[in-house]
């Protein structure tokens, strides 16, 4: 019968560093532990320093250094090039985790590992390219506090979010909407987002100005494009290019406005526009880029899996779920 080895815990190297110092011999200090002399006298020449001798947190250290093998993504490259392709098309580490695992039928890896290999990459490499790979491109994990809300004085026949009913809310049906604009650096541009809250379909329209008219004439073409089914509800925040909202009352359409400074109470379009801002950041001149661009941006988003939806993706959800109206949609995904 074999025997069984039991590691030396942290207690037990302090015992050995008091009792070296002491004057006692390895032999006296196993018999005091109750451990073979072997034992002590390897722990002692294996985790010594030539400097200080040794020390119970040095050899800890030490210990625990010999046992680290290195985060599994660096271990296994063939799960890290996975990981890493897939973070590259923008999706969260999150997203990444749970579509393995519902891929591969059993959970491959976790998204907190994902993110501390990633964060071990920047600190041990000190290369912050690494940042990139991570859904706000940050190097340190957290969330910045945000500015937002506007007078609702101009906004004509304004209804509050609380007037709003309440199933709405729940998202247990199709055909309401929240709207808002995405901003840029350069002055004037403006891209029109618009999120369906029930499948999170995404579309996007470039606008050359932020005025309330141009805003409303995009809307109003969206969702003439729409079965009525499909377009029965918007809310906006107290943006004034929303001011002209009630000219799609003559689509049959209920528009509703969130609390000043309460933009979290259309956190669906919150959500989409923060992700949008991976591939475009503010300092983005979208004068230069191209309608095939945009599309292509807007395809990727809603071909990307999200948890809300059981890791579908917004595609699959609005497939599946939504065209039992039996009408053919044929909507753009931006326009010049």
């Amino acid at each position: 019968m074999g025997q069984n080895y039991r590691q030396l815990t942290l207690e037990e190297r302090c015992a050995i560093s008091i009792l070296q110092k002491e004057g006692k011999s390895i032999q006296q200090i196993g018999a005091a532990m109750a451990r073979s002399a072997s034992t002590i006298s390897r722990e002692i020449k294996r985790n010594s320093s030539k400097r200080n001798g040794y020390q119970a947190s040095y050899a800890q250290q030490q210990t625990r250094g010999r046992r680290w093998k290195g985060s599994r993504l660096e271990r296994e490259p063939d799960l890290r090039t996975t990981v890493l392709d897939r973070l590259a098309m923008g999706w969260s580490p999150q997203q990444v985790a749970n579509r393995l695992a519902q891929e591969k039928g059993c959970k491959v890896i976790s998204y907190e590992s994902i993110y501390r290999f990633i964060y071990g990459q920047i600190k041990r490499t000190k290369d912050y390219k690494w940042r990139h790979y991570l859904p706000r491109s940050k190097s340190k994990r957290g969330f910045r506090g945000r500015k937002g809300g506007s007078s609702v004085n101009s906004i004509k026949e304004r209804v509050s979010i609380h007037q709003r009913p309440s199933d709405i809310t729940k998202r247990l049906k199709a055909g309401h909407w929240e709207a808002d604009l995405m901003l840029f650096s350069h002055y004037g541009q403006a891209i029109l987002v618009a999120h369906e809250r029930y499948s999170r379909l995404l579309l996007l329209f470039k606008l050359n100005n932020k005025e309330a008219k141009p805003v409303v004439s995009q809307l109003i073409q969206l969702f003439n494009h729409l079965p009525r089914p499909l377009a029965k509800t918007i809310t906006f925040d107290n943006g004034t290019e929303f001011s002209e909202h009630h000219q799609l009352k003559a689509l049959g359409m209920r528009t509703f406005f969130c609390d000043v400074k309460s933009p979290w109470q259309k956190g669906g379009i919150e959500n989409a526009i923060g992700r949008l801002r991976r591939p475009l950041p503010r300092k983005t001149d979208i004068a230069k880029l191209k309608t095939q661009e945009i599309e292509y941006l807007v395809a990727g988003y809603n071909h990307t899996p999200r948890k809300c939806l059981g890791y579908r993706t917004p595609a699959e959800v609005f497939t599946q779920q939504l065209l039992h109206f039996k009408c053919e949609l044929t909507f753009p995904l931006s326009r010049e």
